[in-house]
């Protein structure tokens, strides 16, 4: 397990407690069961490479750091949020090794990853799939194969693209019954009969009820998430006006100094007074 996040360490808890041989490394050394310092040590032998880093320059420091000692038999399976293109230039730089590279992001953050309820989005080929599914299967709820190497990526960047609509609209309706002087209890009560109602929303009531911002997914990963999203859309010849717009909230939000709180903690913004 290649990065120890929130993430990672969930999954390889969960590995270890299915009796694994779990061997474990991170940028920054933690203490935790079976790290290694040195990354080689790590993927030794290993049969599947879990790489859960935070972004594209991430991966490729992992990848140029352990290519030399990957080989046939050996699985990189690469879970962290990156975009179609860098997919495509990592499978390739895996690949001439003889190692396999399977794309494989996911949806779920901190509760879904303890509770194995991850839900991860696969591209690659149909035997690359079959060959990772007894790892991936105790670890998730769902496995979505999604087509070939890239399409997944591209998925779970829309994906995000819609929670993170999905949560500012939240944020912005709340904050506008609160001025009201309408209760949390009222406000919540008839979202949950409205169609708007959502998982999205269920997930983050007791938050936004307690105004608790700790991470289940940081800000700076979903501040990522839309950038790649939107170099994606470039790549397409889109627009995505609204995400443009909602990506300049994020941007604030950094230059706030949140970036390791919960993404939902742009709410501060809104409770800014003017």
């Amino acid at each position: 397990m290649l990065g120890l996040g929130i993430i990672g360490s969930a999954w390889a808890k969960n590995l270890l407690a299915d009796g694994h041989a779990v061997r474990c490394w991170n940028r920054t050394p933690k203490d935790f069961p079976n790290f290694h310092a040195p990354i080689h040590e790590a993927i030794e032998g290993a049969e599947a490479i879990f790489v859960v880093v935070a972004d594209p320059p991430a991966v490729q420091s992992v990848l140029d750091r352990i290519e030399s000692k990957l080989g046939p038999g050996q699985m990189i399976i690469q879970s962290s949020t990156i975009s179609a293109k860098w997919t495509l230039r990592f499978a390739q730089q895996v690949q001439k090794t003889g190692a396999v590279f399977l794309e494989a992001p996911f949806t779920g953050s901190k509760l879904a990853a303890q509770q194995r309820q991850t839900v991860y989005y696969l591209g690659g080929e149909p035997g690359v799939v079959e060959k990772a599914r007894p790892i991936l299967e105790p670890l998730s709820s769902a496995i979505l194969h999604i087509g070939p190497l890239g399409t997944a990526s591209t998925l779970k960047l829309a994906m995000n693209v819609n929670i993170a609509g999905l949560a500012q609209a939240l944020c912005e309706s709340l904050t506008l019954c609160r001025a009201a002087g309408i209760s949390d209890e009222s406000y919540f009560a008839a979202l949950s009969r409205n169609a708007a109602h959502s998982g999205l929303s269920d997930l983050k009531e007791p938050q936004l009820r307690r105004h608790d911002y700790s991470p289940q997914f940081s800000l700076k990963h979903m501040a990522k998430d839309l950038r790649l999203a939107l170099e994606t859309a470039d790549d397409l010849s889109l627009s995505l006006g609204q995400t443009a717009h909602l990506k300049k909230a994020y941007d604030e939000g950094m230059a706030a100094g949140w970036s390791e709180d919960d993404f939902i903690g742009l709410m501060r913004l809104l409770d800014r007074k003017p």
